[in-house]
């Protein structure tokens, strides 16, 4: 059955986490690698799409191969392809095979179900045809992936992961909330172009954007990723921020709300990286910047943008993977993370030294890497386009990359100062993940036609010309010389063991603070309210049992009286209001 074409490629996965829950040892090993391959040559020789991607607004979908199931007044598609979910498709086998292999010393069951389930859930969500088929999978994404971060049993890591979920569902109730919203408004859940023109697409772009890591919404990925496990990092890195982008994709191309967004994901997170002891931590910045450059192209709109974008997206999972997998096997020898406490592991880790380069090439968009090949689409797409000062942005945010990802991370790990620290080279298993990462990186960078023949809309770009090489090398040239500069005058922010506070800090710390304030304040304005409305009260009834009112026979059940004297009140009101109207209706 699974050379089927009508089989969506998800179900692989599924069915491969119920038997690794009753197997052990080689043969769960082997149901491990084998699920990723045999998904991948099936997607690749058997799954085609029937309709090509055209270069407008809004995208062609292949209705000939679809499976269809009506549950209630809903049509639910589990099965739509066309080259976009394609190639995405292909991405995430590929960057599941690379996390499994690089997995394969952990013997957790928890973290090998969960990872499985997380990479079928991100299949599931690209080949979606509908909103609600796409919300399944969304919160299959954070159900299946919360379980990595908790996978370190931490306390620290149990609190991070419960913020990590909170953030995931509620993206998925807006998700669904803007799918019952646009079924309302159309009379259809299909998924393809939505735009921000009515309340539907702001309520699912908001939930894509939370997903991708929006400005303000971005610290679920900063708090969390750097606290899961060093091989749950790998999958985290994968798949949630790169199925937001898929979606961004799908639903809102050409938005030009998207390209200002995009271009502060760019540039603010430089800033943090630059400053973050936790390598591993600067890679979640780093992550929130490279997808940045994906939703600029995705808010740009054209052929040559939205290519870029995917393209992108395509090569981040390997090269951010390829540096998540390098810090990973230096947390997994030394115990620890941080900048201050490593460098001189070249010694004893050359092999993962010379990985973490590769990777740190492909990031930082040397020629020959892949990182040069997507990223330069994206802006030359920004100038076609006019948006210059957007482009002055993405420029600097380029040269940043360079700085916090290029240098910081493998000059910390491994050539700072000699820390005395002499570790075992990284796990076989590990060295070949990031082997095949590491070539995959250059065999990118320098056949990058292999990659733009998957990408789903036809345009004719070539990276290799002598303006883009030679700006893109005098870019990397001066940011290294200001590196130097900056690290012999002691400019450069120091490693040091300290806390950043970023804007989780106003939820995480403002908010609860201001919370318990304004409770407080109530409780007290509240508990002195009612102590003078009790003494106003108590004066009130010792005045009138001291009268000669009291006297009278009703007051002698209180209860009685109370409510013959409230009733006399109210009617004595009512009179004195009639003969006022009365008074100025005659005169």
């Amino acid at each position: 059955m699974i050379w089927m074409s009508e089989l969506p490629p998800y179900i692989p996965f599924f069915l491969a986490a119920l038997l690794v829950l009753v197997t052990h040892g080689n043969v769960r090993n082997i149901i491990l690698l084998a699920t990723p391959v045999l998904g991948g040559l099936h997607l690749w020789l058997d799954v085609q799409p029937f309709v090509p991607m055209v270069a407008t607004d809004v995208l062609v979908t292949a209705k000939e191969l679809s499976y269809q199931v009506t549950v209630f007044s809903y049509q639910l598609e589990f099965m739509r392809v066309d080259k976009l979910s394609l190639l995405f498709g292909y991405l995430f086998h590929i960057a599941s095979f690379i996390a499994i292999v690089y997995a394969l010393h952990v013997r957790d069951t928890i973290q090998q179900v969960a990872g499985l389930l997380y990479a079928g859930s991100a299949l599931g969500a690209v080949f979606a045809g509908d909103l609600i088929t796409l919300f399944i999978f969304w919160e299959g994404l954070a159900l299946s992936s919360v379980f990595l971060i908790w996978a370190r049993r931490s306390e620290r890591s149990i609190n991070t992961g419960i913020r990590y979920l909170i953030f995931q569902v509620m993206s998925g109730v807006l998700l669904l909330a803007g799918a019952l919203t646009y079924y309302h408004q159309t009379g259809s859940t299909e998924f393809n172009y939505i735009g921000i023109e009515s309340t539907a697409g702001w309520l699912i772009l908001l939930a894509f954007g939370i997903k991708s890591a929006f400005p303000f919404l971005h610290n679920w990925l900063t708090d969390a990723y750097p606290e899961s496990t060093p091989t749950g990092t790998v999958f985290l890195s994968a798949f949630t921020t790169k199925v937001a982008v898929y979606a961004l994709a799908r639903g809102f191309p050409g938005t030009d709300l998207l390209v200002y967004i995009g271009a502060a994901m760019t540039c603010f997170p430089i800033f943090y990286a630059v400053i973050e002891n936790d390598l591993r931590r600067v890679l979640a910045y780093s992550m929130i910047n490279q997808v940045g450059f994906m939703v600029c192209g995705i808010g740009i709109g054209t052929a040559l943008a939205l290519n870029g974008a995917v393209a992108h997206a395509f090569n981040d999972v390997i090269f951010k993977g390829l540096l998540f997998m390098t810090m990973g096997a230096v947390l997994y020898r030394v115990g620890n993370i941080n900048g201050s406490d490593l460098g001189g592991l070249y010694k004893s880790m050359p092999k993962t030294a010379l990985l973490c380069i590769v990777g740190a090439s492909s990031i930082s968009a040397f020629p020959l890497f892949s990182g040069f090949v997507s990223k330069s689409m994206v802006m030359t797409a920004m100038l076609q386009e006019g948006h210059n000062y957007l482009w002055l942005m993405l420029l600097f945010a380029s040269a940043g990359v360079f700085h916090h990802a290029g240098i910081k991370i493998p000059y910390f790990a491994f050539f700072h100062h000699d820390s005395g620290i002499r570790v075992k080279e990284a796990p076989n298993n590990m060295l070949i993940a990031m082997m095949i990462a590491a070539v995959l990186c250059i065999f990118i960078g320098t056949q990058p036609q292999y990659l733009y023949a998957l990408l789903p809309w036809k345009v004719d770009y070539w990276p290799y010309d002598m303006t883009h090489v030679l700006a893109q090398l005098q870019i990397l040239f001066f940011s290294a010389l200001a590196f130097v500069w900056l690290n012999k005058q002691g400019l450069y922010p120091p490693e040091l063991r300290s806390v950043n506070i970023d804007f989780e800090w106003s939820y995480r710390k403002l908010l609860p603070a201001i919370a318990r304030v304004s409770y407080n304040l109530l409780h007290a304005v509240n508990n002195g309210a009612t102590r003078v409305v009790q003494q106003s009260w108590q004066g009130f009834q010792l005045i009138f049992q001291a009268s000669r009112l009291s006297k009278y026979h009703l007051a002698s059940s209180w209860p009685t009286g109370s409510m013959v004297l409230w009733i006399g009140l109210i009617l004595g009101g009512y009179l004195i209001v009639d003969v006022y109207f009365l008074y100025i209706d005659d005169h």
